[in-house]
């Protein structure tokens, strides 16, 4: 049973920067998909970028030109990269991970973006 293990969220000013790592106990090139996802109080968790196939990106419009989502193989790790933070931001984000027989999530980091 694969597990995702989220970390990096925190408070930050508008305007700031955070990265959020996820660690996969297994291998993370394993997964078919693996990204990020994110649900605010009173909202549907809602995509925000993942990787298909290992190699290509993709991003909701709200992320584009901000958010960067990468992975190292080599650590089992998926980064997103989040610059230019807007309050509208916050959220719990989570990590996710598709197999052709199953989908994993990890437990969520919270994101605060308030001056």
């Amino acid at each position: 049973q694969d597990e995702l293990v989220e970390s990096g969220g925190g408070l930050v000013q508008p305007g700031g920067s955070l990265r959020l790592s996820c660690a996969a106990s297994g291998r993370i090139s394993s997964f078919i998909t693996v990204g990020w996802y994110r649900q605010a109080p009173g909202k549907q968790r809602e995509l925000v970028a993942q990787i298909i196939g290992g190699t290509v990106t993709d991003y909701v419009d709200f992320g584009k030109g901000r958010f960067t989502i990468s992975s190292d193989n080599a650590k089992n790790t998926v980064y997103l990269d989040m610059n230019n933070l807007k309050p509208e931001d916050t959220a719990v984000y989570y990590c996710n991970g598709k197999k052709y027989v199953g989908e994993y999530w990890g437990q969520g980091t919270q994101v605060t973006v308030s001056s």
